[in-house]
């Protein structure tokens, strides 16, 4: 079966479906023992419908992927982000979620090229990520895409601390 996937900047519109394309994503791949309160605390807060509105109104940083009108991925630009490694500021790519139903279409790459043109038209050159240390499949999708391991870095939750691989990529 062939998709046809579209590349668009994600509009006030979007939020809800957005939210939940978010909220889905992040459980799948985080919440390997089960959903705790401190996950859902950060889902309910981070991915909420007003949240989201508010990030594309203010930065207008989101790229979404949709098959027929409808959102199936999405990757935020994050400007002016302080990589905990070089402890320079730079961009940072902050999301860049698929459905699973749409694993292997070319989607995470067609997100990729968004946002290095996005980048590459505004002057920047390289940019950075945060990718939790048991997400084998996001990792390898990254050096597949000639990101390369600058360090490990702690992302905090309420009670807890995650490792995460933080990676950079110059753009060429």
């Amino acid at each position: 079966m062939k998709y046809e996937i579209l590349f668009r900047k994600a509009q006030k519109e979007d939020a809800l479906q957005l939210s939940i394309l978010f909220k889905q994503v992040y459980m799948k791949t985080y919440a390997v023992e089960g959903i705790t309160h401190e996950f859902a605390n950060f889902v309910s807060q981070k991915f909420s419908v007003e949240a989201i509105k508010n990030t594309i109104e203010k930065e207008n940083s989101m790229i979404v992927a949709t098959y027929k009108d409808n959102p199936v991925g999405v990757a935020e630009i994050v400007y002016d982000s302080t990589c905990p490694i070089r402890n320079i500021v730079y961009p940072e790519l902050g999301k860049l979620y698929v459905l699973d139903w749409f694993f292997g279409k070319g989607i995470g790459n067609g997100l990729i090229t968004s946002v290095e043109t996005e980048l590459k038209n505004k002057g920047y050159n390289e940019y950075w990520l945060w990718v939790y240390i048991k997400n084998n499949r996001a990792i390898s999708f990254y050096e597949k895409q000639q990101f390369v391991v600058i360090g490990n870095a702690f992302f905090d939750m309420e009670m807890h601390s995650y490792e995460n691989k933080v990676m950079q990529k110059v753009i060429t």
